[in-house]
């Protein structure tokens, strides 16, 4: 299980004792601020507990879903407008328009990990409005996918998605052309 500083002091009492656990092996450094008591962890699990209101978006939600496995080079993260910058090579920041940030989050378990992720059908939409950010081969391979579970999906949530964010004409246009 990952602790942060501030749970270690709450579990453990002083920064004294958190030390004699690390030293005696019974606590893990993670990196900075993060704690485990097991030697290993999932760096997913790491930036999960490092950045716990980021929501996976984008490229890292893609993989997640299993809509492409091409392995992100970056852990892709929206945040709201707002919200202080991460310095943290591993991270891609992409802000949200504090409205519209929560629109589609969700929880999903990946590898028993609990990760905070954008759902199927906002991703869709921020697929179609990020266009321009993804190599042709990719975005063809996710359109291709999400033209297979289709029928999984909740058209009423994607329109509803689309007319809460920006691009609406065109976002509603290329889905009735790609994917329906």
């Amino acid at each position: 299980m990952l602790l942060s500083y501030q749970e270690c002091i709450e579990k453990y009492g002083t920064d004294y004792k958190i030390k004699k656990s690390v030293q005696d092996g019974e606590l893990f450094v993670m990196e900075k601020g993060i704690y485990s008591d097991k030697r290993y962890v999932s760096e997913l699990e790491i930036i999960s507990k490092k950045y716990p209101n980021a929501i996976l978006t984008l490229n890292s939600a893609f993989y997640y879903y299993g809509l492409t496995d091409t392995i992100p080079s970056f852990y892709h993260v929206a945040t709201p407008k707002n919200a202080r910058k991460i310095s943290d090579a591993r991270v891609k920041q992409i802000y949200e328009n504090s409205e519209a940030f929560d629109m589609g989050k969700t929880i999903i378990n990946y590898d028993g990990i609990d990760i905070l992720i954008y759902n199927k059908e906002r991703l869709l939409v921020e697929l179609i409005r990020n266009k321009h950010k993804f190599s042709f081969d990719l975005y063809k391979e996710l359109i291709n996918n999400y033209r297979k579970i289709i029928h999984e999906l909740d058209i009423s949530v994607i329109t509803e998605y689309v007319y809460e964010l920006p691009k609406k004409k065109m976002v509603m246009e290329i889905i009735r052309r790609e994917v329906l």
